[in-house]
């Protein structure tokens, strides 16, 4: 980071940190800034320095810090004015408002002061010409905390009645404190009312819609209107999820999880933000947040999931029963502090009010997040209680060997721990030598002279096995390095001397393992790096993704034989050579499980080398049962991934899934984002290969979660999101699919993900705009998806998406646009030999040529060209009966909307007949000729009937429906007695029936005939 030399690198530096995201990074670098602006000794610049400390407090979890930097302002001001710019005099008379919100949210400030600043703040802005506007609005904030109405109603109208001005609030934050003393009124729909202009875009700020919309949740269920809660939720969540200093919205959109059947969801909100559990910098959220975890962990408790592991707190596990005793018990603590502070009660009483509300929904789907059973990572053990002194250096050697011995995760720190506290102590040799080892074991290359170092210091020691395991860890680092060849060479003498000191007695198993299992993973390194090159069996089948973030020491699958089974058959050799040495010396000690376990999935990687995959899936099988019967579980993700690939391969999708949750489950919380990321990718693809889109959505969506933490967001975050999307759209949840859709697109490439998921993307979200009567903009999705796939060797989905797009475009009221695209889909389907493509396409062309000026003939001439296609394509089909069958209902159906687009035309020509004086002569030639198209149209369903008979019972609904529009064209011929046969025979077809359509057909059936008996009687 450069030094700041002068004002504008100031203020540069300062415009910079702004940008940061909100936290106490942010928050650092501004109290770094003002060390760097007081250096300066430019009084306007510790002024801004000042003035930006205090911003980036207000937008934090640490609102309690802005006092000291506001007080310190307010005193240069009233010592010298002239030192503040036009903006910074603004600045200081503007915050005074955070400073009376501030000093609410701080139950250790007395009221006596709360009111003695709102009469500073009154004070100074009328000596600087403000209006009351701002003033009022404090002090209607102040009441309404301490729960004076009749005080809140007298300033709520006198703030209302000031005059805005240039200290007013902007319209987004005054037309939220307005909306939600309607709602504290229980006036919910002035509430939404007035935070309209907000909603729909017309004012916003740093945090508006953001309060507004996580304010409007529980009104618009207590009123009922679900779908825009939903939609309130799903939107706003997304802006508030980031922001750490909205504690408070972000507990609203819990809250509201728990009020709408969503409980799952809640918890996953819960996990998403530890750190609110335990911010402290702005208690009356953090009041608001602990009075929903509370009422979540009721609810679930209701539910029967008192003993869910939930997340909560750090240092320990939480079910849903005991955070909830702990929520409520740090919830009135709280309140009572308020109260206390206030004297009254009100605080207790609002908070006692929501911990107890009742659902207001039995469940609301949001699209994401559906019902589900949570699995929250274990969290690790809380370390004992510190002492006030430091541990001692003793304390610290014996708990790092301890967590070395059992192989925990966190062992390297504890060597970093007492290498830091061993700096200028006089070790033992041993001592020196451990401290060495572990060091070594962070640096990768650099680490090999230490791990030299480290053998002679054990060797010094008395230690001749581990120096010799020392000397072979530094061979396999040479290995690591690409160095196999060099590796094998160091690693020799070793293998030589600790056989001989293991048979003279001189040396122990751990040790002799520790070479044993060294020279194995030499060797190991050696069969990947030679047979690198060869592909993986199996993977122009497309396996899963393969390995997760933990360290793999193996390679890819690939066959064996030829030149290079000497090397396999010594990397064999060389691991069969473990396995038989700690055979019968395991007992407790973890780490010879652990070697035992390592070798079996050596072995699984040599199988898969020589194309025994069935076998190489036994023994991951082995390996990773290995780690967890050690109590090494996440030892055991990389091997269950790796089995659940080799599943995949051999089509056992139930061992998939199974490997696949077990590596999540053994995993917890030292399973790097990355690792969960493609972990949930592969079950969401297995899951939703059985046909569970709500589960495989679930999976996605914690894919896409865990890729943003990786940093892997445009890559595989953007996959996921693809995913997750298709998976709404198989719920028909269009909304949210479009949501995701759309974030998907920003990221997606060709280069990374292939134009086949962009296209896919594409053609998702243009059904979900379709479905949203969204048309214009569908059409566009379908039209850039259709030019991509337009260079694709297969035109099957160019002609498709063409299609598609020509449908939205009609929708959309482009007819002319529409017809193009038609057009350019039956060019394709006729080309690819698709004769039901082509047929509906010129059918769709007909029926937009019909609202077209003078459209008619065109319109008669696409449909008979549709019906002409049919019987040719039925005159040429092969002798295969389905093909056929499906021939026959296409030019059933063909005959079908011919005869509703003339019956349509004869309409709208009986329509433009009837001039201003009336209908015209109903013996004149507009009568014949309308006629006459009824009779065509009456052939044409006559046509339909006879084919639709011909196909049986399977397509009763369709020759019902021609029949029923036979019958109505009969009755406008004024043939009644033929139209009511008609209608008789479509109830005796349907008698019975309790299907719907069935039901829609008797009911339009008796409509016929007593239209019929009506015009008879007449």
């Amino acid at each position: 980071m450069s030094e700041i030399t002068d004002f504008d690198g100031l203020r540069q530096a300062m415009a910079e940190n702004s940008e940061e995201p909100e936290g106490p990074g942010r928050n650092a670098r501004a109290e770094q800034l003002l060390v760097e602006a007081e250096r300066l000794n430019i009084p306007l610049g510790v002024i801004e320095a000042l003035g930006h400390q205090l911003k980036v407090y207000n937008y934090s979890s640490e609102k309690d810090k802005m006092f000291v930097p506001f007080a310190r302002l307010l005193r240069m001001w009233d010592e010298r004015p002239e030192d503040f710019d036009e903006y910074e005099t603004h600045s200081l008379h503007w915050v005074f408002k955070w400073m009376s919100a501030g000093m609410l949210d701080q139950p250790h400030i007395p009221l006596a002061s709360v009111e003695k600043w709102l009469g500073e703040m009154e004070h100074r802005y009328r000596l600087a010409g403000h209006s009351e506007r701002a003033v009022r609005s404090a002090e209607f904030s102040v009441a309404a905390h301490i729960g004076d109405v009749a005080r809140a109603d007298r300033a709520y109208a006198a703030w209302l009645a000031a005059d805005r001005d240039s200290m007013a609030d902007c319209h987004a934050c005054e037309l939220h404190g307005q909306g939600w003393w309607q709602t504290e009124r229980g006036r919910d729909a002035e509430a939404l009312e007035l935070w309209g202009p907000v909603l729909t875009g017309e004012f916003s700020c740093a945090h508006e819609p953001h309060t507004i919309l996580s304010a409007s949740l529980a009104p618009l269920l207590r009123l009922g209107r679900v779908d825009e809660a939903r939609a309130h939720h799903l939107r706003g969540f997304r802006l508030v999820r980031a922001m750490e200093s909205m504690r408070g919205a972000y507990a609203s959109h819990v809250e509201f999880c728990a009020l709408t059947g969503n409980e799952a969801r809640g918890l996953e909100l819960l996990a998403e933000r530890p750190e609110y559990f335990t911010d402290g910098g702005q208690p009356r959220s953090g009041l608001s947040f602990m009075t929903v975890v509370a009422l979540l962990m009721d609810r679930l408790t209701e539910l029967g999931l008192g003993d869910q592991r939930v997340p909560g707190p750090a240092g320990r596990a939480w079910t849903a029963r005991d955070l909830a005793a702990h929520a409520r018990g740090e919830a009135l603590a709280l309140a009572a502090r308020f109260d206390g502070r206030n004297g009254t009660g009100y605080v207790s009483e609002r908070a006692r009010a929501r911990m107890a509300q009742r659902p207001l929904v039995e469940r609301l789907p949001l699209g994401v997040r559906s019902v589900r059973t949570v699995s929250v990572p274990a969290v690790a053990a809380a370390p004992a209680s510190a002492s006030p002194q430091e541990p001692d250096l003793a304390a610290l050697l014996t708990e790092a060997r301890r967590l070395s011995d059992t192989l925990q995760p966190n062992a390297g720190d504890a060597w970093a721990a007492v290498a830091l506290a061993a700096e200028g102590v006089e070790l033992t040799a041993r001592d020196q030598a451990e401290i060495a080892d572990h060091r070594a074991m962070d640096l990768g290359p650099e680490g090999i002279p230490l791990f030299e170092r480290a053998a002679e210091l054990y060797a010094e020691a008395d230690d001749p096995g581990e120096a010799l395991a020392a000397h072979t860890r530094a061979a396999y680092v040479h290995a690591l390095a690409g160095h196999v060849d060099e590796a094998l060479s160091a690693v020799t003498g070793p293998y030589d001397e600790i056989l001989a000191l293991y048979a003279e007695g001189e040396t122990g198993v751990r040790q002799t393992a520790s070479v044993l299992m060294g020279r194995a993973r030499i060797l190991m390194r050696r069969v990947q790096e030679g047979d690198a090159a060869l592909e993986e069996p199996g993977a122009d089948e497309e396996p899963l993704e393969g390995p997760t973030e933990i360290d793999r020491s193996q390679g890819d699958v690939s066959p064996g034989g030829g030149s290079f089974a000497p090397v396999l058959a010594e990397a064999e050799t060389a691991v069969r050579e473990v396995l038989a040495l700690v055979d019968g010396h395991i007992g407790d000690d973890v780490r010879l499980a652990a070697r035992a376990a390592e070798a079996q999935a050596m072995l699984a990687e040599l199988a898969t080398r020589s194309g025994d995959v069935e076998t190489a899936a036994e023994l991951f099988t082995r390996a990773a049962e290995g780690f967890v019967g050690a109590g090494l579980p996440w030892f055991a993700v990389e091997y269950e991934a790796r089995l659940a690939a080799l599943a995949h391969h051999l089509g056992d999708l139930a061992e998939t899934e199974r490997a696949l949750r077990s590596a999540l489950e053994h995993g917890g919380p030292h399973l790097e984002p990355t690792g969960r990321t493609q972990l949930h990718l592969q079950l969401a693809e297995v899951v939703g290969g059985r046909g569970e889109a709500e589960e495989a959505a679930e999976h996605a969506l914690e894919a896409a979660h865990w890729a943003d933490e990786a940093g892997e967001g445009p890559t595989l975050g953007a996959w996921a999101r693809h995913q997750l999307g298709g998976f709404l759209v198989r719920q028909g949840r269009w909304a949210e699919a479009a949501e995701v859709l759309e974030s998907a697109l920003t990221d997606l490439s060709v280069e990374t993900h292939g134009d086949g998921a962009i296209v896919q993307t594409q053609w998702w979200l243009g059904d979900c705009l379709s479905e949203l009567g969204e048309h214009r903009e569908a059409a566009e999705r379908r039209l850039q998806a259709a030019e991509i796939a337009r260079h694709w060797p297969e035109q099957h989905d160019h002609a498709t998406l063409a299609h598609l797009a020509a449908e939205s475009l009609g929708q959309a009221g482009l007819p002319a646009e529409a017809d193009r695209a038609y057009t350019r889909a039956g060019d394709l389907w006729r080309a690819l030999d698709n004769v039901h493509g082509l047929v509906r396409s010129l059918r769709a062309r007909a029926w937009l040529a019909l609202r077209s000026e003078d459209g008619t003939d065109a319109a008669r001439e696409l449909m008979a060209g549709a019906v002409r296609e049919c019987e040719a394509a039925l005159g040429a089909a092969p002798d295969d009966e389905e093909t056929r069958l499906r021939l026959v209902a296409e030019r059933g159906h063909t005959h079908r909307q011919f005869g509703d687009l003339l019956a349509r035309s004869a309409a709208e020509d009986t329509e433009n007949a009837e001039g201003p004086e009336g209908p015209a002569d109903p013996a004149g030639p507009a009568d014949v000729s309308v006629r006459t198209v009824l009779e065509e149209a009456l052939a044409q369903m006559a046509e339909a009937i006879v084919v639709f008979s011909a196909l049986g019972p399977e397509v009763l609904p369709s020759r019902t429906g021609a029949e029923l529009a036979a019958g109505w064209l009969e009755a406008d011929l004024s043939r009644p007695g033929d139209a009511a046969a008609r209608a008789r025979a479509v109830l005796a077809a349907h008698a019975g029936d309790p299907d719907e359509t069935a039901r829609a057909r008797r009911s339009e059936a008796r409509q016929l005939l007593d239209v019929v008996e009506q015009r008879t009687a007449g």
